[in-house]
């Protein structure tokens, strides 16, 4: 019985790591080509395009795992029916709940190694491609602290030479894409500071430029008296809006403040408490970071889902049949994995269960379909 389950385990191992290079180079394909509009860009190349591409495979490993465990169990066990394999391990007593314990080890392997990806591997990985990708156009990310984010931009001439540096802080980015609380500190090639400038909000002024309402600026000018030393000198300045140009963009910000699901469970963690120690809405991080510690057990769930189609046999429809069915269960299970969270953002529900009612009910699919095919031999 310890070699049948080995030679199992090895199989769907094997199956996994293929459809999971498959999806990887499909998407790293499409990523690809939508990173080539900005090719050209600042110092934006094509290594650094194929840089952030590379950087932003671990991040689909953990969102493609449940689908890739469902497709790749579904193949490796089809092919046991189709070559009744599986009948053979059957009639050497390998029962039903044998069988789905097989598949329930495997599977926490395979929960285990996508929640450390999920956790350290990708939140490092998509952090380095931001910083990649926006020093190569001219500014980077400094970090996240409780005063808001922090972003090093870069003002460049027709030459390409930086002309201003300037630290950005932006105290909210709203899902509109709105700054809220905006402050600039800009300083000259020699790092002196030049100007600081606060806005109450700023909107994005494609293609290049945030519209800034509510301005207050102070602008430090040195001047000579005579043969004296220089004397700097601060003007203030109220202008009702100002055009403020920068290659920051609200795509660049929304993935470094608005998109949940990219940062590790620690770092949702604590920004909860933030949230909360400061009375603001933190519904939709609580949900994010539930989905967090919920979804590598989707692993689990998508192979015992995928069992069912083992007791099935190649009359009873081909791999490509099965693998078609698979796709479109794991299709199905990513929709409703999305509805059920915006549910209960909607309706309030606990996250913890907003966020587990897909997988609970396709683990009732999968014992369901164990029964019946039980039943129909």
């Amino acid at each position: 019985m310890k070699t049948l389950r080995g030679y199992l385990g090895r199989q769907v191992v094997a199956a996994l790591v293929f459809v999971l290079f498959g999806f990887l180079a499909l998407f790293a394909f499409f990523d690809f080509i939508n990173e080539l509009d900005d090719v050209g860009r600042g110092g934006y190349r094509l290594q650094h395009a194929l840089a952030f591409v590379l950087l932003g495979l671990p991040a689909h490993i953990y969102e493609l795992m449940p689908i890739v465990a469902l497709i790749g169990t579904i193949y490796a066990l089809a092919q046991f029916a189709a070559n009744s394999e599986f009948t053979a391990m059957r009639a050497a007593g390998l029962g039903r709940r044998q069988a789905l314990a097989t598949v329930a080890r495997i599977g926490l392997f395979i929960a285990i190694l996508t929640a450390l990806v999920g956790e350290g591997l990708a939140p490092a990985a998509e952090r380095l491609a931001q910083q990649l990708r926006l020093s190569a156009i001219g500014a980077s990310v400094a970090g996240q602290f409780r005063s808001g984010l922090w972003l090093k931009d870069s003002v460049r001439g027709a030459d390409g030479q930086v002309e201003r540096l300037r630290f950005v802080n932006i105290g909210e980015l709203l899902p509109d894409g709105t700054l809220r609380d905006v402050r600039v500190f800009e300083f000259d090639v020699e790092m002196r500071l030049s100007e600081i400038v606060h806005a109450e909000s700023a909107r994005y002024a494609p293609p290049d430029a945030w519209r800034l309402a509510g301005v207050d600026a102070t602008r430090f000018v040195e001047t000579r008296v005579g043969s004296d030393a220089p004397v700097l000198r601060a003007e203030q300045l109220h202008p009702a809006e100002r055009l403020w140009k920068s290659d920051l963009t609200p795509a660049l910000l929304g993935v470094l403040l608005v998109q949940p699901d990219r940062m590790s469970a620690l770092s949702l963690y604590r920004y909860v408490r933030h949230l909360q120690e400061n009375r603001q809405n933190s519904s939709q991080y609580e949900i994010a970071l539930a989905k967090k510690l919920v979804y590598p057990l989707a692993v689990i769930v998508m192979m015992a889902l995928a069992l069912p189609f083992a007791y099935l046999q190649a009359r009873a429809g081909g791999i490509g049949y099965k693998v078609f069915a698979g796709i479109m269960l794991g299709i199905a299970f990513h929709f409703l994995n999305g509805l059920f969270s915006h549910l209960g953002l909607l309706n309030t529900w606990p996250p913890l269960l907003s966020v587990s009612i897909p997988s609970i009910g396709a683990f009732a699919l999968a014992l369901g379909m164990l029964a019946w095919v039980d039943r129909t031999r």
